[in-house]
């Protein structure tokens, strides 16, 4: 069985060229996006076995979405539905001042409709981690009790779990989704969370560590990762605070870093590696994935290797 189970929506991404508008453009990039599957897509190529839970319409664009996924190494494991819709969003890249825009075009989604009954509970409780995030249960009522059910079940079957809070401002305000993870955080194991979010929806107040430490103590949470953009990020758990700097990268698309560095770092973890070796493995595949068109790390590790060779050589000289 996979080491790895996602569950959370994926959507199909549509862009014009960098710099052209959506309402001139002639032509859109095709790709596949969505923060579960892009973590399942870097912990896969970095060598773990993953598995991505979700509803899809019975259609070509849902079956776009499996074999996208399926081509980078996960296994889709989905409910097809005869009702609902495949959740699109069209990403304009712009420079500044105008800068990028993102219009979500995902209502009346099949996986907003999803309960516990859609979800194979089996790869839930025989995986080593479950891993979702604050987007899923941002999309409908429906998803937030479901979000919820699934971490208890992985916790009850010993399951790790792991959850980014992910919060996006698009799909709710900071009060409702600070009611949402309220509820969700005693059954995660390990969390991730921008700085700023800890901060602006948890009301998490003091220095970085202080506020990760908050964090930990408050929800009995094993680790607590605060990502800082260019400042890198952070991680406390039971003995110790891990700071880990960001690696320089000239950024073609940095849509899909955050979940990047998640996946890269549940992958160290499950495969044996130490809080700040996972760390350093996240933020080095975070660079990469910056060089990257698209959602997906589609990395290797030889690669994520020569980045911390690098900075290796670096700190030598």
């Amino acid at each position: 069985m996979p080491a790895l189970a996602t569950f959370g929506e994926t959507m199909v991404r549509l862009s014009p060229p960098a710099g052209e508008r959506l309402e001139t453009a002639r032509n859109l990039a095709f790709r596949t996006a969505g923060a579960e599957s892009n973590v399942a897509v870097a912990a896969a190529r970095l060598g773990v076995e993953s598995t991505w839970l979700s509803k899809l319409p019975d259609s070509p664009l849902g079956r776009r979405v499996t074999g996208d996924l399926r081509r980078h190494g996960v296994e889709p494991n989905v409910t097809r539905s005869a009702d609902g819709r495949q959740g699109t969003y069209y990403l304009e890249f712009g420079g500044e001042p105008r800068g990028t825009d993102v219009i979500y075009d995902r209502e009346r989604a099949a996986i907003t409709t999803a309960t516990v009954d859609d979800v194979d509970l089996e790869a839930i409780r025989d995986a080593e981690v479950f891993y979702t995030s604050g987007i899923t249960p941002a999309l409908s009522e429906t998803l937030r009790e479901t979000t919820a059910a699934l971490l208890a079940e992985a916790t009850a079957a010993g399951t790790r779990t792991a959850f980014d809070l992910n919060y996006r401002s698009k799909l709710w305000t900071p009060d409702e989704a600070s009611a949402c993870f309220e509820e969700l955080l005693p059954d995660v194991d390990l969390l991730v969370t921008a700085e700023r979010d800890a901060r602006g929806v948890l009301g998490r107040e003091g220095d970085d560590e202080a506020v990760a430490r908050d964090l930990r103590r408050a929800f009995d949470i094993d680790v607590v990762v605060l990502t800082r953009g260019s400042d890198g990020a952070l991680a406390v758990d039971a003995t110790d605070t891990y700071r880990q700097p960001a690696y320089d990268a000239d950024t073609l698309d940095p849509i899909g870093t955050g979940d990047a560095f998640v996946g890269a770092f549940l992958a160290g973890r499950l495969r044996g590696a130490s809080v700040p070796r996972a760390l350093n493995d996240a933020a080095a595949t975070a660079a990469v994935k910056r060089t990257l068109s698209g959602d997906l790390a589609v990395v290797t590790p030889e690669e994520v290797e020569a980045v911390l060779d690098g900075a290796a050589a670096d700190i030598s000289r």
